[in-house]
């Protein structure tokens, strides 16, 4: 360990799923591994048995909703920090940004950092992301966000580092073997046979789902077979867009060639099965952790050119950048991509190790 020994406090809603609740278990898994003290307060979830046995401890308060009734929790956490001593604070949404902020309010020697994750709403309940003595941005789009929109954000305080991936999880070639391979077609046999298209994203029009299914079927018009899986789609209360995405499928008649999946815990190797990944989503995504796990995996990628999916097509893979709505050079990107995509190179940069190694030095720094 270099430099004394750090607590450090994260919060965050739940630990359910998500990528704000991945990258905290990540730092907590650095600051453990170079022999920090790791504390996590959330309202508690899934996630929480694999954060513990990485060696980061968990204090469960009801800090999830969305209300006044969060501040409830004021007194015990304002009690909680003045017993640990925190030396860094670190909150990754607003609610529990808000109630660390005031619970901070008399407590010596705590550092108060955010992470901006999201491209939230403009407004004041938003404007405590900015509000850290070092605001990290999980992009340089989440960067621009904050300052367009908010005077209080200082320049010199936001820092980008942006998320990244584990090589050892996503290994560059890595491909699925057969008995995965025979597994997985007979589950879904309408996606053999042809080259496979895959969208990850929940089932949300903001993913852009109709597109993908329009794409597949202007390719079919052009004599291009291909099969699509909307893979993360089905969720529970989601039942009524499904229903709308199958209906658009019949009506383009590429139903055969399209699947409608929940989500999975075999996304590395779909996506390896794949030949091209989609990231289509309609509004600009604070960064875009699909593009990086597939270029990681050296699958090409094709998305639209705006928000963080767009910095990182910009960054890492040009040839994969469309205009957003252009529905013809969709298609002729596609066609192009299926027929020869540009070779991809192992990823040297957005690796787990970087966002981690970067934070830490923040703590530390701000420590000092």
């Amino acid at each position: 360990m270099n430099g004394r020994r750090l607590t450090v406090v994260q919060l965050v809603p739940a630990l359910e799923a998500g990528g704000a609740e991945r990258s905290t278990l990540e730092i907590g898994q650095a600051l453990v591994a170079a022999g920090h003290r790791s504390i996590v307060v959330s309202s508690g979830g899934r996630m929480v048995s694999a954060l513990t046995r990485a060696g980061s401890e968990h204090i469960q308060l009801p800090i999830a909703a969305k209300s006044p009734r969060s501040f409830a929790q004021l007194p015990r956490l304002r009690a909680l920090l003045r017993r640990l001593h925190p030396d860094i604070v670190h909150a990754r949404s607003r609610m529990p940004a808000w109630l660390a902020r005031l619970a901070l309010r008399g407590v010596r020697g705590a550092h108060f950092v955010t992470t901006a994750h999201g491209l939230n709403s403009p407004g004041y309940y938003s404007s405590v992301m900015a509000r850290g003595e070092r605001v990290i941005c999980v992009s340089n789009t989440v960067r621009d966000h904050l300052l367009r929109h908010y005077r209080i954000a200082d320049p010199t305080h936001l820092v980008v580092i942006p998320r990244g991936v584990d090589p050892e999880q996503y290994p560059y070639g890595w491909q699925p073997d057969d008995y995965w391979r025979e597994w997985f077609f007979a589950e879904f046999p309408q996606l053999a046979g042809a080259p496979l298209l895959t969208l990850p994203g929940r089932g949300t029009r903001l993913k852009g789902h109709a597109d993908a299914i329009r794409l597949v079927a202007d390719l079919k018009a052009r004599g291009i077979a291909v099969r699509l899986l909307l893979l993360g789609v089905r969720q529970t209360g989601r039942e009524g867009y499904v229903a709308e995405l199958e209906q658009l499928a019949r009506q383009l008649d590429v139903t055969d060639w399209v699947a409608l999946s929940a989500q999975r815990d075999d996304t590395r190797d779909v996506y390896a099965a794949s030949s091209l990944i989609l990231q289509l989503s309609v509004k600009p995504e604070s960064f875009g952790r699909t593009v990086i796990e597939a270029l990681a995996l050296c699958k090409p990628v094709l998305g639209y050119d705006h928000g963080g999916v767009g910095e990182l097509l910009t960054d890492l893979y040009p040839a994969g950048r469309v205009a957003l709505g252009d529905r013809q050079r969709l298609t002729e990107r596609a066609a192009e991509l299926l027929r020869a995509a540009p070779p991809i190179a192992p990823l040297r940069s957005y690796r787990l190790a970087d966002m981690q190694a970067a934070t830490l030095a923040l703590y530390a720094e701000l420590a000092a």
